[in-house]
């Protein structure tokens, strides 16, 4: 409580000092670069990357370390495109840029995108954080909801940007402590020196950071896809995002704002390593032992850390969540204002508008729960949709060519309806954002050269867009693969000793089931049973795979508790495995 309330009287002391909506959007251009640097890493480090980096180094390796050698790629790429042209026009929102370029109307529909993508993707991950901050202090949802949400709009509203960005920075140093001292805590309470325990890690294989097997299509931790995916999604997320991009604009100069954005990667791939290193620790702390997935490290702040230090992690976790929220409050606002209102306001509106923002982050955060798992979904993934059309908008900036607005916009609706595609054909996530750029560019030639031309070239373009659009279906086109029929008998009598011992399996059984959603015919006409759980009690008409967001394959759980009490032979398991993973 005294954590939260030295931040709300900081913000209040703040605003004493704000005089104009330059000041209160941007710290009239007087951020320290360093301040500005830690605020952008504090925005990007949400709760849930808090919690669930570590557990990816518990459940596996440190490949994602990969995907930080590409962010810092990445930003470099956005200081050089997109940071020079962003100071030199003297911009609040970095839409304007399109506006000057193109027309208000491209404008208008970038910073909706913007809104929109803001709205549903921090309004969700806050509904998950409070479930998280739920697990770890036993509040109510509700009450972790209103808490974190109210603090924050008090904070971020009254004292703008230069409180966000001063508080962010403080935050970005106690969750970063909050790792150190995890890895430290471990290393003084194991029975092994440090040295051993890093040996056996080694050995284990917990500690490898490049992959250099595997598809590079499918894989997205294969090197050369989270390289090429970490640089594009860093371009696109720290270069056409006003919330990240509007920090490095309340610097004073375009080199102090590079240093704070190049500097920024860096210090997320430091974080990372961080955290990751910790997860392999609680692994090693654990022996091991299967735990419910992203709670590994919340598992260890509840019940093995004295509560001495449970309270900074607790802390460390509130800050997370803050950061992120009250960045997501200003850059709504200043979008609102700038690219609706034309910039026409006061300190007064802006505050109004501020205060709009968070009351729909909240107001998403206690309508929805955990259970509505398809809005979930959609607001964690909606920024992989709209990334690519962004940025592939702000790269035509830099063509010396008129483009008509049809052009623009078919471009971007086809840059947003090609991910669609790539998340059935089950490409790699990290290959998204390039394909959609490239699509964006591609579609808005084709369309500018079609609408401008005469009869003949219109023909040729058509004839070429057809072709264009044939090759990447057949290039993307899944493959069908030959399985080995498995007896619906045998199936069904998994499932019914699955409903008999499920309590036995997993860790909240009222909320998890396992059903059989359809069969797959396939080119021999052999049928399939397709396994699905539903989860968080949703409907029995909302289905998720066990391999889609969820990740929690109750059915291969099951199936492995059978086949070690013997209730099923090795080779019906081996069988099944496959068909219940599919």
């Amino acid at each position: 409580m005294i954590f939260l309330a030295g931040i709300i009287g900081f913000g209040w002391h703040q605003s004493l000092q704000k005089k104009t909506t330059s000041d209160y959007f941007l710290g009239n251009k007087k951020l320290p670069w360093v301040v500005a640097m830690f605020s952008i890493v504090a925005t990007e480090t949400s709760v849930l990357t808090f919690i669930s980096i570590p557990g990816i180094a518990y459940r596996g390796n440190w490949f994602f370390l990969q995907l930080a050698l590409g962010y810092i790629l990445g930003r470099v790429l956005v200081s050089i495109f997109f940071l020079p042209k962003y100071f030199s026009s003297g911009i609040t929102s970095i839409y304007e840029i399109l506006g000057e370029r193109f027309n208000k109307d491209i404008q208008k529909i970038a910073s909706g995108i913007f809104l929109l993508t803001r709205i549903l993707a921090d309004g969700i991950r806050f509904l998950a954080t409070a479930v998280i901050v739920q697990v770890v202090t036993g509040w109510s949802l509700p009450v972790s909801v209103l808490l974190i949400g109210v603090v924050t709009l008090i904070y971020s509203s009254l004292g703008g940007i230069r409180t966000i960005v001063w508080v962010d920075s403080f935050q970005f140093v106690l969750y970063l402590a909050g790792g150190l001292i995890t890895i430290l805590y471990i290393l003084l309470h194991s029975d092994s020196s440090a040295i051993n325990i890093f040996a056996g890690l080694g050995e284990a294989g917990k500690t490898k950071i490049f992959n250099f097997s595997g598809e590079l299509l499918k894989d997205p931790y294969f090197f050369v896809s989270a390289v090429i995916g970490g640089v594009f999604l860093s371009f696109s997320s720290h270069g056409v995002d006003h919330m990240m991009v509007q920090r490095v604009l309340g610097t004073k100069d375009l080199r102090s704002g590079q240093k704070a954005m190049i500097g920024s990667g860096i210090f997320v791939m430091l974080q990372f390593g961080i955290f990751l290193l910790a997860g392999s620790l609680i692994f090693h702390y654990f022996d091991g032992i299967a735990l419910q997935k992203d709670r590994e490290f919340s598992s260890f702040i509840v019940d093995h850390l004295p509560t001495g230090l449970r309270g900074l992690l607790l802390a460390g976790i509130l800050s997370a969540a803050m950061s992120t929220l009250s960045s997501s409050i200003n850059s709504l606002a200043s979008s609102t204002i700038v690219d609706w209102f034309a910039g026409r306001s006061s300190i007064r509106i802006s505050k109004i508008v501020s205060l709009f923002w968070a009351s729909v982050l909240i107001g998403i955060a206690l309508i929805f729960d955990e259970s509505d798992s398809a809005i979930v979904i959609i607001g964690l993934q909606i920024a992989s949709f709209t990334y690519g059309g962004l940025l592939g908008l702000f790269l035509l900036t830099k063509i010396d060519r008129k483009f008509n607005s049809i052009s623009l916009i078919v471009g971007l609706i086809s840059s947003l309806l090609i991910v669609f595609y790539l998340k059935q054909v089950g490409l790699a996530w990290t290959w998204f954002i390039m394909i959609s750029v490239l699509v964006n560019i591609c579609i808005t030639f084709l369309v500018d050269i079609f609408i401008k031309g005469s009869f003949s070239k219109k023909f040729s373009v058509f004839f070429l867009t057809i072709i264009f659009i044939l090759g990447i279906i057949s290039f993307l086109k899944p493959s069908v693969e030959q399985e080995r029929p498995i007896n619906s008998n045998i199936l069904t009598g998994i499932l019914n000793e699955l409903d008999k011992r499920y309590k036995n399996i997993i860790t909240e059984p009222e909320r998890y089931r396992t059903q059989i959603l359809y069969t797959q015919i396939d080119r021999d006409g052999n049928n399939y049973p397709k396994f699905t759980n539903h989860t968080f009690g949703v409907r029995p008409d909302n289905y998720f795979y066990p391999a889609s967001t969820i990740k929690l394959p109750v059915a291969v759980l099951a199936l492995e508790k059978l086949n070690r009490i013997d209730l099923i032979d090795k080779d019906t398991y081996l069988n099944i495995l496959p068909v219940l993973i599919s």
